[in-house]
């Protein structure tokens, strides 16, 4: 991705090397709920993987504590999330401001180990997630080497990701978010996890509009960025990582959407670039 030398943004907050902080308690607790859900059905050494697609005061990134020995690859991959972000929040603002509205972006934070949220304590190993209890992503860097062993490398691969969550964002500020956990309070778990999966899918389909009018507004994909993403949202279907865990896939688990799903949703996306083409709730 041609992503050097680009705005970054100023909504990303660093909390690497610092003691884990104090958040007020929020509406996020359907978040904590889906993770418990996650961990029973899957276990905890695929949680991580499987939690990857599942405040808003400006700041500058700050500087990373003078006791933690920073590397120059995690400092790389700091001012990489900053400009996908940044580029987040010019195309989003652009499509909002088509329909008149305003679009008010999340707060992303870089956390080592462990971070507290509105969504309660979570680690590392939970991957990438955003609480719509605060508004806010939650990353760890040290995620970019799980993607790595999952067969998704490359820099489009993470840019995919950070879309991926940025699309929760969307979901949450327009009203979809609580819809769906109002309907998944009420329902069977076969339909709640039913109902987990358009959401997921939905988020994809969100990542691939944000690229589609992102490339159309200032060229950034390179050969083979395309294939990245793809391979990423392969990577973290459902059905791939039970196989992977040596479980047999079943539907009625499933909480993100099988990999031919993720693709599908994805790619559904970069190709409309239109909202009106994400509908997976049907």
């Amino acid at each position: 991705m041609r992503w050097r030398g680009r705005r970054q943004s100023r909504n990303v907050e660093d909390r690497r090397g610092r003691p884990m902080m104090r958040t007020k308690r929020g509406a996020g607790g359907g978040a904590a709920i889906l993770l418990i859900l996650v961990g029973l059905f899957f276990g905890e050494d695929v949680q991580k993987v499987l939690s990857l697609f599942v405040g808003t005061q400006n700041q500058h990134v700050q500087q990373p504590s003078a006791n933690r020995a920073s590397t120059a690859q995690n400092d790389e991959a700091a001012q990489f999330v900053s400009t996908i972000l940044a580029e987040t929040e010019d195309t989003w603002s652009a499509i909002f401001a088509q329909s008149g509205q305003t679009y008010q972006p999340p707060k992303l934070v870089l956390y080592e180990d462990q971070v507290r949220s509105a969504c309660g304590v979570n680690s590392a190993a939970s991957g990438p997630f955003y609480c719509p209890g605060d508004y806010q992503i939650y990353i760890d860097l040290s995620f970019l080497s799980d993607l790595k062993r999952m067969g998704a490398s490359g820099d489009f691969a993470f840019a995919y990701v950070i879309a991926h969550e940025v699309g929760h964002h969307i979901q949450n500020i327009v009203g979809i978010a609580s819809d769906v956990r109002q309907q998944q309070a009420r329902a069977s778990k076969a339909k709640a996890n039913a109902l987990s999966v358009n959401m997921e899918l939905q988020a994809d389909c969100f990542a691939g509009i944000w690229i589609n009018h992102t490339e159309r507004r200032n060229t950034i994909l390179e050969a083979g960025d395309i294939e990245e993403g793809i391979r990423a949202a392969e990577a973290v279907g459902d059905d791939t990582i039970m196989r992977r865990a040596g479980r047999a896939p079943r539907r009625e688990n499933f909480t993100h959407g099988s990999s031919k799903e993720r693709i599908h949703w994805f790619q559904q996306g970069m190709k409309t670039g239109s909202i009106q083409a994400c509908q997976t709730f049907g």
